[in-house]
């Protein structure tokens, strides 16, 4: 049949008014959007150099913590303009929400030992049980630290051994900075002679402990028998900066070696070998 030309005018008009009408209302909702992408891009910004200037005058707050926080700010302050952004088109923002927590858990649960690793590296920068630089020992781990990251932290072994050490297994365990005092007790053990004068060798070992300039004379350094038996043993024992402590015990042990030597204080040889049955038999 035929179409009224005048209906069909009509319909047409009907058509383009809302047509009309959809543009101007997406229109706004546009301008709203990109009104809010560009205050809110400015405002991430803003708050994450505020957060990160903020915390830079806190004295001791490390670097690396610092650019962790101020970055999570940054990326809070967006995803909240993004769904702010999607409201204005009529998105329902409630299930972008419980999708974007359902994928936060989803994600939480894959990457367990990963935000382990992250929760121990800001406990670590937080609490500095350790500064790069010190040497730390924890459980099997060893070493002088070059770098403390928010996964993982690098270590150098007293052999030159590269180390990468989990933060979750460094904060898991007792740890034993063997730099942060400053100083360290050192003991110099060695065996003389159960024939020898006692207090001589005594004398002897606190005389080369006073001509050491790195050996520090509070806590003075003291000499006592620290075992009887065939022989007799001896310990030295004094307190150097922990940067002196392995060459001063080095230096010292030779020394006493020397200076036993230069006074007749003998060091007990041991025992002679016997021969072998099948040897004594010819």
């Amino acid at each position: 049949m035929p179409t009224d030309p005048q209906s069909a005018l009509i319909t047409i008009q009907a058509g383009l008014a809302q047509l009309s009408t959809l543009i101007v209302s997406y229109s706004f909702s546009a301008i709203g959007a990109i009104i809010l992408l560009v205050v809110g891009y400015f405002v991430a910004g803003l708050a994450e150099r505020s957060i990160s200037a903020g915390l830079g005058h806190i004295h001791g707050f490390d670097a690396t913590l610092r650019h962790f926080f101020s970055k999570i700010v940054r990326y809070a302050i967006l995803i909240l303009v993004t769904i702010m952004v999607l409201g204005q088109f009529g998105v329902q923002t409630a299930s972008i929400i419980a999708a974007i927590g359902a994928i936060g858990l989803a994600i939480g649960l894959a990457l367990q030992g990963t935000l382990q690793n992250i929760a121990a590296g800001i406990m670590l920068l937080a609490l500095r049980p350790f500064r790069i630089g010190e040497y730390v020992e924890v459980g099997s781990i060893a070493g002088t630290i070059e770098e403390i990251g928010l996964f993982a932290t690098k270590l150098r072994s007293v052999d030159g051994v590269y180390v990468l050490a989990p933060n979750s297994t460094l904060w898991n365990q007792p740890v034993r900075n063997f730099t942060r005092n400053g100083v360290r007790r050192t003991d110099v053990s060695l065996s003389i002679g159960s024939w020898n004068d006692i207090d001589r060798a005594q004398k002897t070992l606190l005389a080369i402990a006073g001509a050491e300039k790195r050996i520090r004379r509070e806590p003075a350094p003291i000499a006592f028998v620290a075992g009887l038996g065939d022989s007799v043993s001896l310990t030295l024992r004094y307190w150097t900066s922990a940067a002196d402590y392995f060459s001063t015990q080095i230096a010292m042990t030779k020394r006493a070696k020397q200076a036993f030597d230069s006074e007749g204080i003998s060091i007990p040889l041991p025992p002679p070998e016997m021969p072998a049955p099948e040897a004594r038999k010819q």
